[in-house]
């Protein structure tokens, strides 16, 4: 029967500290072989916290599956700021591009509900309401409504999905 560790690990940096240490520890497995193939498929998300199943076979054998990190955190990151707003409603900390928009829709393509990018979209700019980041300049919902009238299709079709 094979053993799972799950874990939030930062993006690139993982290490053999705990959470991932003591938990492959006891399984007998070569943590640093776990830690090395881990920071090579995290490599991209470097800042950010990344969920990290590892998968530990009878035969020592090990398998890694990397999740997407929250979509909260990539908005962050195509914003360029550390964290979101304490007062979402009246301190605004950042602006996202739909086109940054669709990029964070495509990371979480497999996560996300909507199964076109419009709607997906929609999703994203949806998550910037609680962190006081604007979209396009606008109050995330003004958005999202411009997106219903049609006024970002030129820009949504030069997407990929």
């Amino acid at each position: 029967m094979a053993n799972v560790v799950e874990a939030l690990v930062p993006g690139g940096k993982a290490n053999p500290g705990p959470p991932l240490g003591p938990a492959l520890g006891p399984l007998g497995i070569n943590i640093k072989d776990v830690i090395d193939k881990i920071n090579e498929k995290t490599k991209d998300y470097n800042g950010m916290q990344v969920p990290v199943k590892v998968i530990v076979a009878d035969d020592k054998s090990f398998e890694i599956e990397v999740g997407t990190p929250p979509t909260s955190a990539l908005i962050l990151q195509e914003a360029g700021i550390q964290k979101g707003s304490g007062e979402p409603n009246t301190t605004i900390v950042g602006n996202i591009t739909i086109a940054q928009a669709a990029k964070i829709a495509r990371m979480k393509k497999e996560d996300i509900l909507s199964y076109e990018l419009k709607a997906a979209v929609k999703e994203v700019i949806g998550s910037c309401v609680p962190m006081g980041v604007t979209a396009e300049g606008m109050p995330p919902k003004e958005c999202q409504k411009a997106i219903d009238e049609g006024q970002f299709d030129d820009a949504l079709a030069q997407e990929a999905w």
